[in-house]
């Protein structure tokens, strides 16, 4: 396996956080959390053994509770009065990972990079790498000292879905959904009820695991881009990016970063709100090629 290239507002090593725990300008969050099917409790879990010096970041409690969809970005004084009260702030670096491997750490790294900071990074592999390199864990709970923090919010990182809806009849962006290719086609029923089967008119599919390796990191640029490609991505127009909840929309998002592609977009209520309202098109099957007409 290549080593990744450490990139601190991006992805990093867990050599480089490995080198960096004592750092006191370092701030390390478990961000674990699992669709409902899976049974799994990521608060459970970090409270059993966690990095040392890692906070919990619960992604459906710190959310808007306004909105009737799961674990949507929440408002700027809601994320900053959280995270101050979790001990980070103005100044410090962040590193992010889950105890999937690469799965919901991005999320959270795109809940950052929405209010506006900069310094944030998914840990490359995650929980499951770390352990198995035999590095430490504990169960012990991390000191909080509250720690101001200012957010300056970036408008232009996510879109609604009137917003989609426009890109969709202008053909203005291509469309990435990182669900699996089962729920993608409407082959598989949706792991939330009530909602319709298949996927945005046009859209193309592109799984998340696709721009995984084998140990559960992320593939380097050529390969990032070749699964792009590979699902019928034009990487030279701007993408939106969409999955069942926001959550895995955030592994394609970091994935074009780290290709350094900037124009793209997530779809924050993603197919949790586009399923649930008939008056919003939906194809079944598998990803119409437009590349041949």
């Amino acid at each position: 396996m290549s080593e990744t290239a450490d990139d601190p507002r991006t992805l990093v090593s867990t050599r480089w956080l490995a080198e960096r725990l004592k750092d006191p300008d370092l701030r390390i969050l478990d961000a674990s959390w699992y669709l409902p099917d899976t049974g799994r409790d990521g608060r459970a879990e970090y409270e059993a053994a966690h990095i040392p010096g890692a906070r919990f970041f619960d992604i459906d409690e710190i959310s808007d509770h306004r909105s009737g969809l799961p674990h949507m970005a929440p408002p700027p004084e809601k994320f900053v009065s959280r995270l101050r009260a979790m001990g980070v702030g103005d100044g410090h670096r962040v590193v992010v990972y889950d105890g999937a491997g690469l799965f919901s750490a991005a999320r959270v790294r795109w809940l950052f990079r929405l209010m506006g900071f900069d310094e944030v990074a998914v840990l490359d592999g995650g929980l499951p790498k770390w352990r198995a390199e035999g590095r430490p864990l504990t169960a012990e709970p991390t000191v909080l000292r509250d720690r101001h923090l200012t957010a300056s919010p970036r408008r232009d990182m996510s879109v609604d879905a009137t917003e989609v809806a426009r890109a969709v009849k202008l053909d203005s962006h291509v469309i990435v959904d990182a669900r699996a290719p089962a729920r993608f086609e409407g082959g598989a029923p949706e792991p939330r009820a009530g909602l319709r089967s298949g996927h945005i008119p046009g859209s193309r599919n592109l799984f998340f695991r696709d721009l995984l390796r084998p140990d559960g990191t992320l593939k380097d640029a050529a390969g990032i881009r070749a699964a792009f490609e590979g699902a019928g991505v034009d990487l030279d127009r701007p993408v939106i990016t969409t999955c069942g909840s926001g959550v895995t929309a955030a592994v394609l998002s970091l994935a074009l970063e780290r290709i350094g592609k900037s124009d793209h977009r997530l779809y924050d209520g993603s197919w949790s709100e586009w399923g649930m309202f008939p008056d919003l098109p939906v194809e079944t099957g598998p990803a119409q090629d437009n590349l041949e007409g």
